[in-house]
């Protein structure tokens, strides 16, 4: 605890500190970071062996939420400890890795750990962002080989003013949601984005003052490193090749692998997978011809991969060839179907190549929201889009275990790429549900299903304001400086060096965006040139799913539910609800509909065929209804008296039909004209200041002289 230092700066308005010597000291480096009240403690631990037989850097970057930090105990009543992750607590995690992975060398097979755990959280700053930092400065402590410090920033664009880390309550106003992680160079290295049809100048123009901003961070842990950091641990090296079979290998590889990849134009990606394998097995037989042993020559058959990746890079800088033919801005063939089936609220087929996928909507009552009740906010989301890529679709056999961390980040990708588009709850009241069937998969799978949503959704009748497309835009660079933009990335093109950087929108503007590299970081040029390619692309797109469906369906399926609105006085909201809900569940459960009330005397009456519907409305506009002299009503006898039949008009209203007004002949006894449950449609001719309701028989003309005084004596106690 001696050991404790703390450095601080100011940063877009607020105190940024940063402390480390207090908590963790048996990770390899530990620090926290607190923006505000919001404090983030972040840990790096590197295991002491290398892992075995995995041809991937095993890096895991978890984001934990504590309830405590917002003061919070879980609402559940057997289950008070935090669970599972949420997705935003994925989201925030792989936002967090893609930024910090491609500073590490690639070929480390040393098990890596970044844990985030939030302390504390207040009101207008996010943790997120503070995460980071903590994340920034731990790796730079740490004494791994990492080529960092980085640092992010948040970038709102509130009434055309660019805003850096804009409070909670900010962000709800702007029309940019930007986070960039940027290099001491000036690189970009991280983009991640949700906007309102935001012009691309504009998003540029975010991105260029976002990097100087983080330039004041990424100084501060870069003193602080020099302060307090550990030296540099030398990666150690992996296993290599001895240079005889080597060179045997680079040989044999670097004359096979183009001829494998390049003899046929327009491949499929099967076709590329098996001419791989098939140059594993031709370098395994050459090899053996060599008398080269089984584990060197295993070891050598992992070069083939590199080395097609390599091949493909090089074709493609050099002479602007893909492997499948391709121009570097041609999208692959496209393809859109919508209606696909009866029933369904809405559904669309997009197919960009061999990458396959089916959007199927439904829409539900507004009760059907979802409650998010988390560490930051408790909101309810009436628009979500789930995503599905289930094993088959990449020619695999796995278990199905339900989404991964890569499934909850495509899947709200895509929900963020649509969100800008849709109706206010006031115009469509409907929540709406999208699920992203992925087919078949050979690159920017999440693009497909931002495309085929936004289909469906048109199907469906959803008034989305444009239909929005998505692209995946890829990058091709060499260690001099090289580079070549490719449109349309897929499989094999995505290898070092490259980006996967992809954009989605209308023909307005920007509606999301997410970034990263397999590089040191992007240049403005390559950023520049890359929204240019993509706007390209995404017109090219848009016009095409024009074709199929130009506009929204002016009707719902005739298998949606149908939203009824009516409006009452919120004063008599208890009347519908009634008791513990009994009234208001007793109307669902006699009519089948839902029914969800506003505070504002807002009824939205949810019904799968009218008839439901309109028993619903009659239920409650009878229970709210004010009671005038004059009107009509259909009632049934609740009970029978000496002097008269009380009549129920209203579940809520009784009225009294005096024995003289039940016929315009004499009655002797109430009993000779109505029974118990008898309908009768009665007429108000009087409703005194105590509200006592005065009935006649329609048709009866009410007689001149009132009900006996003791009968009336009698009646005080009906309404």
């Amino acid at each position: 605890m001696s050991n404790i230092k703390k450095w601080s700066t100011e940063w877009a308005g607020r105190e940024l500190v940063i402390e480390a010597g207090k908590y963790a000291s048996q990770a390899h480096a530990a620090c926290t970071c607190r923006y505000g009240d919001t404090e983030v403690l972040a840990t790096v631990v590197q295991s002491s062996k290398q892992r075995e037989g995995i041809d991937y850097f095993p890096l895991m970057v978890d984001y934990e939420e504590r309830l405590y930090a917002a003061g919070k105990i879980k609402g559940s009543r057997f289950v008070k400890r935090e669970g599972r992750p949420s997705d935003e607590a994925i989201l925030i995690s792989r936002m967090i890795d893609r930024a910090i992975r491609p500073l590490f060398k690639d070929e480390s097979r040393l098990d890596i750990q970044v844990i985030l755990t939030v302390f504390c959280i207040d009101e207008e700053n996010g943790p997120d962002i503070p995460a980071f930092i903590a994340a920034s400065c731990a790796l730079a402590l740490s004494g791994l080989d990492w080529q960092g410090p980085i640092s992010g920033i948040r970038i709102g664009l509130i009434n055309n003013e660019l805003v850096f880390n804009p409070s909670c309550s900010a962000r709800e106003k702007s029309d940019l949601d930007l986070v960039v992680a940027s290099t001491l160079d000036n690189k970009v290295i991280m983009i991640e984005g949700e906007a309102k049809e935001v012009k691309e100048e504009e998003i540029l123009r975010a991105i260029e003052q976002a990097k100087k901003h983080n330039q004041k961070i990424i100084k501060l842990i870069s003193d602080i490193q020099a302060e307090i950091g550990k030296p540099k641990i030398e990666l150690a090296a992996v296993e290599d090749l001895e240079p005889e079979v080597f060179g045997m290998a680079d040989k044999f590889l670097s004359k096979e692998i183009p001829k494998a990849l390049f003899n046929h134009s327009k491949d499929s990606k099967k076709d590329r997978i098996l001419a791989i394998a098939k140059a594993e097995e031709e370098l395994n037989l050459h090899l053996t011809d060599q008398q080269v042993g089984k584990e060197k020559r295993e070891k050598a058959q992992k070069l083939v991969k590199k080395y097609a990746e390599r091949a493909i890079s090089q074709a493609i800088i050099k002479e602007s060839y893909r492997v499948d033919g391709r121009k570097l801005d041609e999208i692959r063939p496209l393809k859109f179907e919508v209606g696909l089936f009866p029933r369904t609220h809405g559904s669309a087929h997009f197919s960009r190549g061999e990458t396959q996928v089916v959007s199927v909507v439904t829409l539900g009552s507004p009760g059907d929201v979802l409650h998010l009740d988390t560490m930051e906010t408790e909101s309810k989301q009436r628009y979500m889009h789930h995503y599905n890529f289930p094993p088959y679709s990449v020619g695999e056999v796995a278990p199905l275990r339900g989404p991964g961390r890569r499934d909850i980040g495509h899947g709200a990708l895509a929900e963020k790429a649509l969100r800008a588009v849709l109706p206010v709850p006031e115009e469509f009241p409907y929540t709406i549900r999208v699920v992203s069937e992925v087919l078949s998969s050979n690159g920017s799978s999440s693009m497909a299903s931002a495309c085929g949503s936004s289909l469906a959704l048109m199907d469906a009748g959803v008034p989305i304001k444009s239909a929005v497309a998505g692209i995946a835009i890829g990058l091709c660079s060499d260690n001099q400086g090289n580079y070549k933009i490719i449109t349309d990335l897929q499989d094999l093109e995505d290898g070092s060096g490259g980006m996967d950087f992809k954009i989605c929108g209308t023909g307005a503007g920007v509606t999301a965006i997410q970034m990263d590299t397999k590089t040191n970081g992007l240049s403005d040029d390559i950023v520049r040139e890359t929204f240019n390619q993509a706007r390209q692309a995404l017109n090219q797109i848009l016009a095409e799913m024009s074709k199929v469906i130009p506009a929204p369906r002016p009707e719902l399926s005739p298998y949606a539910p149908r939203i009824y609105t009516l409006h009452i006085d919120p004063e008599k909201i208890g009347l519908v609800i009634g008791p513990q809900g009994k009234t208001i569940n007793k109307i669902i459960d006699e009519t089948g509909v839902d029914i969800d009330i506003e505070k504002d005397g807002t009824v939205l009456i949810t019904a799968v065929d009218q008839k439901s519907a309109e028993a619903a409305i009659k239920s409650v506009e009878d229970l709210t209804r004010e009671i005038e002299v004059g009107q009509v009503y259909e009632g049934k006898v609740s009970r029978i008296l000496n002097f008269g039949a009380m009549v129920e008009i209203t579940p809520t209203h009784e009225g009294l039909v005096h024995v003289s007004n039940l016929s315009n002949n004499y009655v002797g006894r109430v009993e000779d004209v109505v029974k118990l449950g008898d309908s009768l449609k009665v007429k108000v001719i009087e409703k005194d200041d105590l509200g006592r309701i005065n009935l006649t028989v329609e048709g009866v003309k009410p007689k001149p002289a009132g009900p006996r005084r003791n009968d009336r004596n009698r009646h005080n106690n009906f309404r």
